[in-house]
């Protein structure tokens, strides 16, 4: 059987496009074949594109503007229109397959579902410090238990980087929280089928602690 083909999409500026190595490597790691993902304008090209993938990761991005609690602080450019449509197409033509959403990618797959966004967490909830441009470091989160994204880390907390300004608000429709910050600030969240996992944090630059994310990823995309 051939190797699982993960799909990744990519962030868009200034008519380029780009993506941390970080992303490929974590999957041909866990023994997928990593494939980027192009800016789609049309649905039909998004789904015959989609056909070639048994798996989705929604990377990392600036600002999210679907669902959006307040305004944009002036640190967090929003996302180019480009890339917000291209996501939504082929989210939409992976619509059965499983999908790992980081950091952007958890906040646009909430937002898919009907959920809101708060555009700076920290000044609109008085929350922690969230974003390393910020100052915030390495902090810890606590896992529910009965979850996927438990029994695919094994454990009841974990470390994680720091890299955000907005976060989930309300959880949209079919989506559950799964770990939260000690100051409540979402930070991962699934489908109830596991098919759909969300995570704030960005497990491609957490080695090894992080890494069964992707195995997972790519095992579900293999079956």
């Amino acid at each position: 059987m051939s190797k699982p083909r993960i799909g990744i999409t990519t962030s868009y500026k200034d008519n380029r496009q780009s993506v941390d190595v970080h992303y490929a490597n974590a999957v041909e790691n866990a023994g997928g074949i990593p494939i980027l993902i192009p800016m789609f304008q049309h649905k039909e090209t998004a789904n015959d594109f989609a056909s070639l993938l048994d798996g989705l990761i929604i990377t990392g991005g600036p600002g999210i503007t679907r669902g959006l609690i307040g305004d944009l602080p002036d640190d967090l450019p929003p996302v180019d229109i480009v890339r917000d449509t291209s996501d939504e197409l082929i989210y939409h033509a992976m619509s059965e397959r499983p999908i790992l959403g980081i950091c952007y990618g958890m906040q646009f797959v909430n937002a898919m579902a009907g959920g809101t966004i708060y555009a700076d967490v920290q000044n609109q909830k008085n929350s922690n410090v969230h974003s390393s441009g910020r100052g915030a470091t390495d902090h810890p989160i606590r896992i529910e238990s009965d979850t996927h994204l438990h029994n695919i880390l094994n454990v009841s907390e974990l470390i994680t980087n720091t890299y955000h300004l907005q976060a989930i608000a309300e959880v949209g429709d079919g989506l559950t929280v799964t770990a939260t910050a000690e100051d409540g600030v979402v930070e991962a969240i699934e489908s109830n089928d596991g098919r759909i996992i969300g995570v704030q944090f960005h497990p491609e630059r957490m080695t090894d602690r992080a890494q069964p994310l992707f195995d997972d990823l790519v095992a579900r995309a293999k079956a």
